[in-house]
């Protein structure tokens, strides 16, 4: 007869996988690069909103309501980045296309939309708004190698 293992919940192999990937995304979420990407991303977010109302812009409706909507989405996206870190930064490389269609707007859109102030303004939103993207996409790629690391050196 074989002899069976009695192991508790709080031993069994993926609770405490589980419990790391919590541990490290904590951890990645209280740092001050996380921190500082969540509010320059909610910024950003804002920005891209309200763009053809700052920028002077508005008259192009039809850019005035893709920026808007492109603005609030990337915000939505990005603004649970640092609280959930651990659920929300898969969503990183959906802002990362919202920041290139920002930037591939103005030439896109419907009319004739693509003047010095379109141009400017959704190009640098757009680039700052894919930066701060490939920033949290970077952020999760760096905690999911230390977890593996981690992961690793609890096995042995």
């Amino acid at each position: 007869m074989t002899e069976r293992m009695h192991t508790t919940m709080e031993t069994h192999p993926d609770v405490l996988e589980m419990r790391e990937r919590f541990v490290l995304a904590e951890r990645a979420a209280a740092t001050q690069q996380g921190q500082a990407v969540e509010a320059m991303a909610l910024i950003t977010g804002l920005y891209m909103a309200a763009s053809p109302w700052i920028a002077g812009f508005n008259g192009f409706t039809t850019l005035a309501v893709n920026n808007l909507i492109a603005g609030v989405a990337y915000a939505l996206l990005m603004s649970g980045f640092g609280h959930a870190y651990e659920r929300t930064h898969a969503r990183a490389w959906a802002a990362a296309l919202i920041g290139i269609w920002m930037i591939i707007a103005p030439w896109v859109v419907a009319g004739n939309v693509s003047t010095t102030r379109t141009i400017i303004s959704n190009v640098v939103a757009g680039a700052v708004g894919l930066c701060l993207a490939l920033m949290a996409t970077a952020a999760d790629r760096a905690g999911g190698r230390r977890g593996a690391r981690a992961a690793g050196m609890m096995g042995r």
